[in-house]
């Protein structure tokens, strides 16, 4: 299990070269003008984690997987898509199938590819797509809400709820604000706006698609982003889609020392990646053995039954327990042998809530 993060934003903004780069392919043809990308491109990519290497070493393991993120490259959006205009209905309907929105915001000066509006103002870009996403959520919620608001005076609990926190998102929405301000009152209304699939709800990441000489430091345009981040209780990371699409080309062996003359400690996928597991919450937890060494992703909070099911759902259904090792331990310990003998193995029942780098062996019966 990874996350499915939906690429987007306006024409010509590097959405595809960044997906190009995120995923050390050429699947999305980038070019100079709108709607160069007409079907929604997916790629997968490894997410670097350097435990991995270390546990598999101890575990002498003949192959290493890493747990993968998927990128959906979506068709960029123009003003009135909430009514059909460009590929309106399109975008809406595939940003529907992701868990996260990575916006991508033009935040670099370059007289040589247009912009959609003839100006560099991402905030105003940020805005453009949001409003979009306001307006469709808005007709997706008023019929909605006024039919539950009738159920609910009949006595339907289920419809006094939806009422309650639908009309809630709804007031935010007219208001200008996202969905995901909403405030559930208890796990009910949670359940019932999460089942609403509502655009503007979605977790959203900036990406600050910044000139070479910014992607250390960011500029006043990223600045900008990174405020307006903060303000809405998103993400922002800053990157360069050029150096990043330079990095691919290398040899990895060469990496380490471009991205130190750049003033770059890591990659852009790095940031990325680690900015979208903070935004969805995610852990990693790895299984062990001569065969491989495997990372995983959960949900932060997900109970070992859960975590055993994203290997296998036989594994979640006829779930008896889950030997587990905390990863330092497991470290300090030499493996899974040392960390037995040492009293750090545990057995860890249905209630357990699995926490990130832990190494896990479970036990079931079907």
């Amino acid at each position: 299990m990874g996350f499915k993060c939906g690429i987007v934003g306006l024409p010509n903004v590097g959405k595809s070269t960044l997906f190009n780069a995120l995923t050390e392919t050429q699947a999305a043809q980038a070019a100079n003008y709108p709607f160069c990308t007409i079907e929604p491109n997916v790629g997968k990519v490894a997410v670097p984690d350097p435990r991995i290497r270390k546990i598999a070493e101890i575990a002498q393991s003949a192959q290493v997987i890493e747990t993968q993120l998927e990128f959906v490259d979506i068709a960029g959006l123009v003003r009135g898509a909430s009514q059909g205009e460009g590929l309106g209905n399109q975008f809406l309907a595939n940003i529907r199938e992701v868990d996260a929105i990575v916006h991508v915001l033009r935040c670099f000066e370059d007289d040589d590819i247009q912009h959609v509006d003839q100006r560099i103002d991402p905030i105003a870009d940020a805005e453009t797509v949001e409003t979009e996403l306001l307006l469709a959520d808005m007709e997706s919620l008023e019929r909605r809400v006024e039919n539950a608001k009738r159920r609910a005076t009949s006595g339907d609990k289920e419809a006094k709820a939806t009422a309650a926190v639908l009309g809630q998102a709804l007031k935010l929405l007219k208001d200008g604000k996202p969905a995901r301000l909403t405030e559930p009152n208890d796990d009910e209304e949670a359940r019932l706006f999460r089942e609403a699939q509502l655009l503007t709800a979605k977790p959203v990441l900036y990406v600050c698609n910044v000139d070479e000489g910014s992607a250390a430091e960011g500029n006043e345009h990223s600045a900008r982003v990174f405020e307006k981040a903060a303000a809405e209780g998103a993400e922002a990371v800053v990157i360069s889609a050029a150096i990043e699409a330079e990095i691919v080309t290398m040899d990895p062996a060469d990496r380490p020392e471009f991205l130190a003359d750049l003033g770059l400690e890591e990659t852009g996928l790095a940031r990325v990646i680690r900015a979208g597991y903070q935004l969805l919450d995610l852990i990693t937890f790895f299984t062990a053995g001569p065969k491989e060494s495997r990372a995983w992703t959960v949900s932060r909070h997900a109970r070992a039954p859960q975590a055993a099911g994203v290997i296998h759902t036989d594994f979640e259904r006829g779930f008896i327990r889950a030997e587990t090792i905390a990863y330092d331990d497991y470290i300090a310990c030499g493996g899974e042998a040392g960390a037995r003998d040492a009293g750090k193995l545990r057995q860890e029942g249905k209630g357990y809530e699995v926490a990130d780098g832990d190494v896990m062996l479970f036990k079931f019966n079907v």
